[in-house]
């Protein structure tokens, strides 16, 4: 008698799919405030600079989480990691709702903020432990495409809420799909394959016979002061969290005042700013999947990290300075939502190269360097909305806005065509 074997589950594609959800109402919660913006202005009687603390205070709570958010995933598991940090943003958001002053909605702010620093460090040690080398960069990509597709889908829908219903609704409305999601985690997540009674053991063996890699032989060790060193000194890294606090800086000014801009610029009612504002993101969710594929397809036709990620990476940033300059001198509505599509699928379609530059750099560190790169990241989630609104009550207008874009980006531009140099610069940190 022949014994047959079971063919292999792809149970893992279902955890992708869960994160995937929860990634997309993790950045609709991040980016309802903006739509709900003018609203909360005129019944809180807030003037731009404290709507701009309110709009950057995300940023102080989510760097405070971010670097130790991947220990605790480590230390705790991440189906519990996860499990408390949608619990308390959801708890956060409801309480954006019902928010009756400037203080409480800043500390409600704040505590998404600290609510959500876990999440992307969780979602990193989710897909190495779900997922073989080979198919990690497609489930990070999928991951990575839920931020634009989530703020093309929520522009609209937010805005469509608030003008029927009011803004508080909107905020009550996330806290109970964040709680709905809840159950279906806990039910089908598990810590690692090798726990879960969803997969069989064609799909186990599949998954961890190629973990066990060079790569991961150090993990869980401590940092030795030459890590630390090479993570703080190292020009390529440091050409690299520049950047991405560049892209950050654009991300968070669109995501928090591109609504306002809209509204007192080209006089736009809330319903044709949620339209308006779904463009630049659906044109993002193109080129973010695109540029990826893009770089890999360099390394390997070429073999150089510089021509395969420097380049693009310095390329990308020279068109959203070039796109975002010419914001300041026009008065036209097509062209100034062309330049920002332009900008936001440039800024965002580099995302990808910095996850894969870490990992070509520093390897056995990769989840290290990426909390500190997510920690200007964070530093720019604050500074971008605050800076805007004092702007705004000092001179009126956003071209100061749109002046420290471009310089920015052109800054980030110099920056990795000096000093980024992955070839050269990949080290043995962790050996």
């Amino acid at each position: 008698m022949i014994e047959t074997i079971a063919p292999a589950t792809r149970f893992r594609w279902t955890i992708i799919a869960l994160l995937f959800v929860i990634n997309t109402i993790n950045y609709i919660d991040r980016s309802a405030i903006s739509y709900a913006a003018h609203a909360i202005q005129s019944e809180f009687g807030l003037s731009a600079s404290q709507l701009g603390l309110v709009l950057g205070a995300f940023g102080i709570g989510y760097f405070l989480t971010n670097l130790p958010g991947g220990y605790l995933a480590d230390r705790f598991g991440t189906r519990k990691t996860f499990a408390l940090a949608v619990l308390l943003w959801s708890i956060a958001i409801g309480w954006t709702g019902a928010a009756v002053g400037f203080v409480m909605l800043y500390s409600a702010r704040i505590a998404l903020g600290l609510a959500e620093g876990p999440s992307f460090p969780a979602h990193s040690h989710i897909v190495e432990r779900w997922l073989p080398p080979n198919e990690r960069s497609t489930a990070m990509g999928a991951a990575l495409v839920a931020i634009p597709l989530a703020l093309a889908v929520g522009a609209p829908l937010a805005t469509f809420v608030i003008a029927e219903v009011g803004w508080r609704i909107l905020f009550f409305g996330l806290a109970f799909l964040g709680l709905l999601w809840l159950p279906a985690w806990l039910w089908l997540s598990s810590d690692a394959p090798e726990t879960s009674r969803f997969v069989n053991e064609a799909e186990r063996t599949f998954i961890t016979e190629t973990r066990a890699d060079g790569v991961s032989r150090n993990r869980g060790a401590w940092l030795s002061r030459e890590d630390v060193r090479i993570l703080l000194t190292n020009p390529t890294l440091l050409a690299s969290y520049w950047s991405y606090f560049v892209f950050g800086y654009l991300l968070f000014f669109v995501m928090t005042w591109l609504p306002e801009f809209l509204r007192t610029t080209y006089y736009l009612d809330l319903k044709q700013i949620g339209w308006a504002a779904a463009v630049p993101w659906a044109a993002a969710a193109v080129s973010l999947y695109a540029i990826g594929r893009l770089s890999d397809w360099l390394l390997t036709r070429t073999g150089s990290l510089r021509l395969a990620r420097s380049y693009p990476m310095a390329a990308l940033h020279a068109v959203v300075a070039l796109a975002v300059l010419p914001l300041a001198f026009v008065d036209s509505f097509s062209i100034a939502l062309t330049g920002i599509t332009i900008a936001v699928s440039a800024g965002l379609g580099a995302n990808p190269i910095f996850y894969a530059i870490i990992a070509d750099v520093v390897p056995q560190r990769a989840g290290t360097c990426m909390g500190v790169m997510n920690s200007g990241l964070a530093i720019s989630g604050f500074l971008a909305p605050a800076i805007t609104g004092f702007a705004l009550d000092a001179t009126g207008s956003f071209d100061v806005a749109f002046g420290m874009i471009t310089f920015f980006a052109a800054s980030s531009v110099i920056g990795l065509l000096i000093w980024h140099h992955p070839d050269k610069d990949s080290s043995h940190i962790g050996d």
